[in-house]
């Protein structure tokens, strides 16, 4: 009897070990230069395995993904997997500094987290520099069951809009901005899964085309991996239905146009179900403020099967003004979650922590005596800077760790816990008139996080500024997926606004697109602990400042605690 139970116990664990390796995922990415060809001229950028985008990670929910990361290129780098949870994994969470020290170059670092709680489109990119311009992928979860909350597409289409920098370094345009500190990088077109489309110099063969069959029901998994522009997208004579944002199902939302912020990602179906023929799909920037665009549109071209040689012409869709917030916002405000969906998760009814974070523009001192400033291009001979409650963030480079290794070894020195809940001064946050107040203008520089406690509810207010003008900020929580209560326009007000909370059926989502010139509240349980990122997905704002952290701390038990870090983390 005992070694029929010895045998019996043994064939269970053969069992589940094979269960176990078979729910592994393992990726090789080679960072590396590469020659392309965009816009007239061969370029050398930096990419994986050789590919603009990179490769597609697809896996299906519960997976193990590791992926070995080999830094053959020049630069330093790391890899966020940009909107996966990382429950109990922050060591894979990869911004530089934060989570981790940077890959320098002939060096590498494994990845190992789990894909779980979450089905639909992510991403990943890098978090190092401006690099991830052209280091970058989608990062897709399948249904476990292979069933989804709506009838099964016929195929999936990955859609990554983007842009292209017409120079041999994109650092290097990275560099002279932050050297100059006036504005924005300006890129040289848009992109439709690394091609600019036949609008473009050079670029009549260099367009995305999509072969559809007609009635046939297509998934859009889209993504924005432009550095700084949100992205107005069509398809001429089509509609959508939005099913999912940010790797959380939706309730089906019905439009013929889809305005996505940088870091988001949108599952849309779309039916061939037109007359056979040529239609574009188009992209162009959705844009108030200062005016950080290429104004031509990209675009790719939807080609129906057994199309007449008549229909050779693609029929071009009408997309909005590039100022057009009012399509912008009823896209961004009118979708809902969908209760009762794999994975949805409940508003938080008691809130533990309230916090109210102005987010904007800023100017920092130039330094007359340092030559590198001696020609600061930025508003009053001053360098662009950014902030979170007046405090402008800065990486803790040259301190011997990244924040969270600080957090997981008590190293004092590193940053600092004591982020203010509210702004230092309270003023008329979204007026244009404060524009260039001299008393709001400048922001100290520091690396603070705001301490939580393990399980503790999160409401935050994300009040947008007009300092140096009105913008819409892309809020990105790494860590975490929040509920959006409610957003609007002007400035926020506790009584009034508080009744529009939607504690039922809100968005679920990690990057939240703050209205231009008004206020969005997000709400989240801090289950994970560790050191959360959190900041602008519009690139430039990054280096300005307009970032801060959350350390959340450890639960009661090892398995509610971060555990080690791997062996092979980066060393600073």
């Amino acid at each position: 009897m005992k070694l029929f139970m010895f045998l019996l116990a043994w064939a269970f664990a053969l069992l589940a070990s094979s269960l176990a390796s078979a729910a592994i995922v393992e990726y090789t990415f080679k960072v590396q230069t590469t020659t392309v060809n965009r816009l007239c001229n061969k370029r050398v950028i930096v990419t994986v395995n050789g590919q603009f985008p990179g490769p597609n990670i697809n896996v299906s929910e519960g997976e193990t993904v590791v992926v070995h990361l080999l830094n053959e290129g020049p630069y330093n780098i790391t890899i966020h997997w940009h909107g996966v949870l990382q429950l109990f994994t922050a060591w894979a969470d990869g911004p530089e500094y934060v989570t981790q020290c940077p890959i320098s170059p002939g060096n590498n670092y494994t990845y190992t987290f789990n894909a779980t709680r979450q089905e639909g489109t992510l991403w990943w990119h890098a978090h190092a520099s401006v690099l991830r311009a052209t280091v970058h992928g989608a990062f897709i979860i399948q249904p476990r069951s292979g069933r989804f909350p709506f009838p099964k597409p016929y195929k999936q289409v990955p859609i990554i809009l983007g842009d292209w920098y017409d120079a041999n370094n994109v650092v290097d345009i990275e560099t002279q901005a932050l050297a100059t500190g006036g504005s924005p990088n300006i890129s040289s077109a848009f992109t439709i899964n690394g091609l600019p489309g036949d609008l473009f110099s050079c670029s009549q063969n260099q367009k995305f085309t999509m072969s559809v069959t007609q009635g046939k029901t297509y998934m859009l998994r889209m993504i924005n991996a432009a550095l700084n522009n949100h992205l107005f997208f069509k398809i001429a004579n089509h509609t959508f239905t939005v099913v999912a944002m940010d790797a959380a199902y939706t309730d089906h939302y019905v439009t013929n146009i889809i305005v996505i912020a940088p870091g988001q990602t949108i599952d849309a179906l779309f039916t061939a179900d037109q007359p056979l023929g040529s239609y574009y799909m188009a992209a162009s920037p959705y844009i108030v403020g200062v005016p950080v665009f290429d104004n031509t549109t990209t675009r790719g071209v939807v080609v129906y099967d057994n199309a007449p040689p008549s229909s050779s012409q693609p029929l071009m869709p009408t997309l909005p003004p590039f100022g057009d917030t009012e399509t912008a916002h009823k896209f961004y405000s009118n979708i809902t979650g969908k209760v009762g969906a794999p994975h949805w998760i409940p508003v938080p009814t008691t809130v533990d922590e309230h916090m109210f974070i102005t987010i904007g523009l800023n100017l920092a001192l130039c330094d007359p005596n340092n030559a590198n400033n001696a020609t600061c291009q930025g508003p009053f001979g001053h360098r662009f800077s950014s902030s979170m409650n007046n405090e402008s963030f800065v990486l803790p480079i040259g301190r011997g760790f990244s924040m969270l290794e600080a957090f997981f070894k008590n190293v004092s020195g590193v940053y600092t816990a004591d982020f203010p809940d509210n702004p230092p001064v309270t003023f008329d946050f979204a007026n244009p008139s404060i524009s260039f107040d001299p008393n709001l203008l400048f922001a100290p520089k520091s690396t603070k996080v705001k301490k939580l406690k393990f399980n503790s509810t999160v409401e935050v207010v994300f009040q947008n500024t007009a300092i140096l003008g009105v913008q819409n900020h892309p809020m990105h929580v790494h860590g975490f997926s929040f509920h959006v209560l409610a957003q609007g326009f002007g400035n926020f007000n506790s009584t009034t606004d508080s009744t529009k909370f939607n504690l039922v059926n809100p968005q679920l989502r990690n990057t939240i697109a703050v209205p231009v010139g008004g206020w969005a509240v997000i709400r989240f349980q801090a289950n994970n602990p560790g050191v959360w990122f959190v900041h602008c997905h519009i690139e430039d704002h990054v280096p300005w400042g307009l970032n801060m952290a959350f350390e959340v701390e450890n639960g009661p038990t090892s398995s509610t605690s971060l555990p080690p870090p791997p062996s092979d983390l980066p060393k600073c």
